[in-house]
């Protein structure tokens, strides 16, 4: 609905003001001001139906059928394992991670992949030239990869009906905007709007849609929050940059299991998938020197063998200082505190430095008993007993407490090579050659240091 605007004009000269006057101050005339009604048209700052057809109508959840080839592979199996085993037709996919992490790098290989797909690269940060020379080193002839070097949402679209590709690349929705809207690319308003329309998009005209997202500084994915409940698939791709290891997270899958990881290794010819990942990360261990332990963490359901890596020294200030690299620091204080309290290891003056070998940041808390066992090596200058993985939660108690999936990390930790395995009383149904020995108090883990 359009807005009046009133004004009032001097009749005589001209002279406008926003109420009446008796005098014009301009040409001191009396009574020469006079009412004028303007029709002021409402901007209109939404425009989120981008539909082209009819009206649809509602059918019964009975008569939807579930077609076989909903699910397509990428032909990157660490990719399709974050996924839920490919990805699905008409699907929205968000992809976020920080700048040079390889996220560009990730599609084209995913394009190479898949030379009988014909995917739609839309390059809002890069010319044709810059990412025909990173194809060039993967190797990626580009005959099935349109590349359209556009930020205008409205041309995006146009694009991608005409050329109905099987995959539709947005890099980056920060850098797309809608000429509706008056801010600058990468507002709140302008991704909201642009994330919506291309929503539409995904799902009427069934095409797969795969949006690259900016992160903070805090590494979350920059834009509003609803940008995440928008979209079907949220993955991130994480890693340091100091590393050659990248692993790509689903956050949240609304076709397959959420927390899923697939691990991939930077090299000069691109993305290698890493498909042992416990090989990685267990590279160059050894378990000679005081402070090293292994232990197994769950990442979604696959289990992945890391080293925990302790070293305390005596402390040069007056205040001790606690530093964990991949590891939870607040963690770390409350089990140095545990194990002072329960296990009698007194750290007072002592400098205590924690580190997962390769960079890995975790969370599970199966590898508390790693890191109590480290950090008891370490200042007791006790290596552990050949090749032998701690794995329990620790209570504030000095207790043990059940870790999930333990058999798939006995069975893992035994293709690795490992021999004895410390873990809390429970039931192990996988044979392996591995021998176990069960710990309900810290205290009992002493039998697997020397």
């Amino acid at each position: 609905m359009a807005k009046q605007k009133i004004r009032f004009e001097c009749t005589n000269c001209g002279n406008e003001s926003p109420k009446w006057l008796g005098v014009c101050p301009s040409c001191n005339e009396w009574h020469t001001y006079e009412e004028r009604v303007e029709e002021k048209k409402e901007s209109k700052k939404h425009k989120v139906d981008i539909s082209s057809d009819g009206q649809s109508e509602a059918v019964k959840l009975s008569d939807v059928e579930i077609e076989d080839n909903d699910r397509r592979k990428t032909g990157l199996q660490e990719l399709d394992r974050v996924l839920g085993g490919g990805l699905v037709n008409g699907s929205f996919v968000l992809l976020g991670g920080d700048p040079g992490i390889g996220k560009s790098t990730l599609m084209l290989q995913l394009a190479k992949s898949r030379p009988n797909w014909k995917i739609l690269y839309v390059a809002g940060e890069e010319s044709p030239s810059q990412i025909k020379q990173r194809a060039s080193r993967i190797g990626l002839k580009g005959d099935n990869l349109l590349v359209y070097p556009n930020t205008n949402i409205d041309q995006i679209i146009r694009q991608a009906r005409k050329h109905k590709p099987d995959l539709l690349v947005v890099d980056s929705i920060q850098t797309s905007y809608t000429s509706n809207l008056t801010s600058l690319p990468g507002s709140i308003q302008q991704v909201r709007e642009c994330s919506a329309m291309l929503q539409q998009l995904s799902k009427k005209e069934q095409i797969t849609t795969l949006m690259i997202g900016h992160v903070t500084k805090d590494g979350e994915i920059a834009g509003p929050k609803m940008l995440e409940h928008m979209v079907d698939t949220v993955l991130h791709f994480e890693g340091d940059q100091g590393q050659l290891h990248r692993i790509l997270r689903g956050v949240k899958n609304r076709f397959g299991p959420a927390q899923e990881v697939g691990v991939f290794e930077m090299k000069s010819d691109g993305l290698n998938e890493v498909l042992n990942p416990s090989e990685l990360f267990m590279s160059g261990t050894d378990s000679s020197i005081s402070g090293n332990c292994i232990t197994c963490i769950m990442e979604g359901s696959r289990p992945i063998l890391i080293e925990v890596q302790a070293l305390v020294t005596p402390s040069n200030y007056s205040t001790p200082q606690r530093t964990a690299n991949g590891f939870d620091q607040r963690r770390l204080s409350l089990l140095i505190a545990v194990l002072e309290k329960r296990g009698g290891v007194k750290f007072t003056g002592q400098d205590v430095y924690l580190n997962i070998a390769g960079g890995l940041k975790i969370s599970d808390p199966a590898a508390d008993l790693a890191v109590i066992a480290a950090l008891e090596s370490s200042i007791k200058e006790s290596p552990a007993k050949g090749r032998t993985i701690f794995m329990g939660e620790v209570g504030l108690g000095g207790e043990i407490r059940r870790i999930p999936y333990a058999d798939q990390r006995i069975r893992e930790a035994g293709k690795m090579g490992i021999e004895y395995a410390i873990l809390p009383k429970g039931k192990i149904t996988q044979k392996t050659d591995v021998e176990m020995k069960s710990a309900s108090y810290i205290t009992q883990i002493r039998s697997g240091l020397s």
